[in-house]
């Protein structure tokens, strides 16, 4: 085993009076390949900074080897002082360092180094930071959300250059596929104390529900200890003074553990106000195109969208989502073709750049709009009780906006969309800095939802739980839907989220398909979401087809019928043929469901 680069032994740091970190730990050897997790706001930003040597604990000890190098990747890079992108590059390098290292990472990554840093867009300026902290390859590479602001094809590069560096890695990030892909080691950052499990992030979740379990035990015990001791002190401890003040301060010890001791953070509370019910046919877009001066971002592209379908939209920055997805909710006209909306619909949108929020509004007003109560699902609730389903203090109340984190702020954004009726989500980037927990909370609240989706999204898990087709860009404004989640996309294209000829940056190696195996080859657990849809929904379909089949069955025997209109017996003819396959394929589909269903409730 080789000695470790990093230590970080007994960190304490407390903000404001109030308690962050309290005896976290972290040892990084060379080539480890770590994750940091927790909940949003548990210091997992502040304990990478203290790693990286940028903030000073308030208690504890920090080793790092004298010869080893660091680069420390922010969530939001100060470009201050640089006209240029490549001299913001070139400014953490190091004279042992190739000095050409800096532009080719910069090229590889769409951008050419004459850009001036104030003109990025969040995207560009991501991919900026990254060139630079890679450049050097440092000893140690500590990143903090290096996702956030990255398209898929960005996504798949960077795991495809951090899994061949030799850096040893300690990563922050919300995005799961990211982290099963990279991780080796998993250190929980929970109630200012470290965890660590000697393996990668697939297996944290199981572990870290196991470890909560057994707190919850002990907690008990504790309780229950508590209890029996003061049963004892009431019943007269003062007769026997001398001989019982040893037990008497055990019974003061337990009772300064007990309050002492920081409980787990709640889950968020999710629900929605649901709206009317909408009418079967939700969208229909009938050959919609969309051009700005000769960039043509929408070719020709059909779509129908009926009620329950859970539609993902994805494609490299720049390619057009939000375009598409503003001209099938009717927020923009096609240069071509025809949108139409089906009847009842109450659409809720979740803006990625939270631009709806004021910085200078206070939460409590944001949540209300003014006042003091905030209707959800039909009822009128204190806007404090709602304020902590979404886990705010009260005190927060009267907190601006603008100086929430960015998970707080996308929890408010979450929380002002599902308080208003509505039968039609869209949602553009809803997981931007979200946490784990949360984001296992909106998915399962998205697969109760009894309205329709849509949902733009660069996390690749997110979109496979949720997701029941996927509309993916082929470059050129051309755009394609594919049944289920973004695995199920991929292995229909075999390119991944876009042609190799529209992926910036890919380095030529073989995909990395171990996790698809390795979930291929597992039994699944439980259904998804698509699987529980489509049993929902295949029966009726089913029924439907079998009517048609009647119908044109009654048609067709109609002796006179291709006298009278040879091409409309023609038609029906056709017709038939088309719904008989297609109910052959959903009673095959059904039946493989049910099945599966039958397999995992028999476990």
């Amino acid at each position: 085993m080789t000695a470790p680069l990093l230590i970080l032994r007994d960190i304490h740091l407390t903000f404001g009076g109030t308690p962050l970190l309290e005896g976290a730990d972290l040892s990084v050897s060379a080539g480890d390949r770590l994750c940091l997790v927790g909940r949003n706001g548990s210091g997992k930003s502040t304990l990478l900074r203290i790693a990286a040597g940028l903030i000073e604990p308030d208690a504890g000890e920090r080793f790092i080897d004298p010869g080893a190098t660091v680069r420390y990747l922010a969530q939001e890079p100060d470009f201050s002082g640089f006209d240029t992108t490549r001299g913001y590059v070139d400014a953490g390098l190091t004279p042992g360092d190739d000095p050409h290292r800096g532009q080719f990472l910069l090229e590889k990554l769409g951008l050419t180094g004459d850009e001036h840093p104030a003109h990025l867009s969040g995207g560009e300026a991501r991919r900026c930071a990254l060139a630079r902290v890679l450049a050097a390859e440092p000893d140690i590479l500590f990143l903090d959300e290096p996702t956030n602001h990255l398209d898929l094809p960005a996504i798949e590069w960077l795991e495809a250059e951090l899994g061949g560096s030799r850096s040893a890695l300690v990563l922050v990030s919300h995005d799961r596929r990211f982290l099963e892909t990279l991780s080796k080691i998993t250190v929980w950052l929970d109630r200012g104390a470290t965890r660590r499990l000697e393996d990668g992030f697939a297996k944290f979740e199981s572990w870290r529900d196991t470890a909560i379990e057994q707190d919850e035990r002990a907690r008990h015990e504790l309780n229950r200890k508590i209890a029996a001791e003061t049963a004892w002190l009431h019943k007269g401890v003062t007769a026997r003074r001398k001989r019982n003040q040893g037990r008497l301060r055990a019974l003061h010890a337990l009772r300064e553990k007990r309050r002492t001791q920081r409980e787990a953070v709640g889950a968020v509370k999710f629900s929605t106000t649901e709206g009317l019910r909408s009418g079967r046919l939700v969208i229909e877009a009938d050959h919609i195109s969309k051009s700005y001066d000769d960039l043509a971002l929408v070719r020709d592209f059909s779509l129908r969208v009926q009620r329950g379908d859970r539609v993902g939209i994805v494609g490299p920055n720049g390619a057009g989502k939000t375009t598409l997805l503003n001209m099938l909710t009717g927020v923009l006209p096609p240069d071509e073709g025809t949108v139409r909306t089906g009847s009842n619909l109450q659409m809720v949108t979740l803006d990625q750049r939270r631009d709806s929020l004021d910085p200078d509004m206070t939460l409590s007003d944001a949540l209300t709009g003014g006042g003091n109560t905030v209707s959800v699902a039909g009822q009128s609730r204190h806007v404090i009780g709602y304020m902590k389903d979404f886990l705010f203090l009260p005190e927060q109340a009267r907190t601006p906006v603008g100086v929430l984190s960015g998970g707080e702020r996308g929890r408010v954004m979450l929380a002002r969309a599902l308080a208003r009726p509505s039968n039609l989500l869209v949602l553009d980037e809803p997981t931007n800095d979200l946490d784990l927990e949360t984001l296992d909370l909106l998915q399962e609240m998205l697969a109760d939802y009894a309205g329709t989706v849509l949902l733009v999204s660069h996390d690749r898990d997110f979109l496979d739980r949720v997701a029941t087709s996927v509309i993916a860009s082929d470059g050129n404004g051309v755009w394609t839907e594919y049944a289920g989640g973004y695995t199920d996309m991929t292995r229909q294209r075999g390119d991944g989220a876009m042609p190799a000829t529209a992926k910036p940056g890919r380095k030529e190696r073989a995909p990395d398909t171990s996790a698809p195996e390795r979930r291929a080859k597992s039994p699944p657990s439980r259904l998804t979401f698509k699987d529980k849809h489509a049993l929902e929904t295949l029966p009726g379909r089913m029924e439907a087809l079998q009517a048609d089949i009647e119908r044109l069955g009654r048609s067709l025997a109609d002796p006179e019928l291709f006298a009278r209109d040879p091409a409309a017996f023609e038609a029906a003819a056709a017709a038939l043929k088309q719904a008989e396959t297609d109910l052959a394929a959903a009673e095959e589909d059904w039946l493989a469901l049910e099945i599966k269903r039958e397999e995992i409730e028999g476990r």
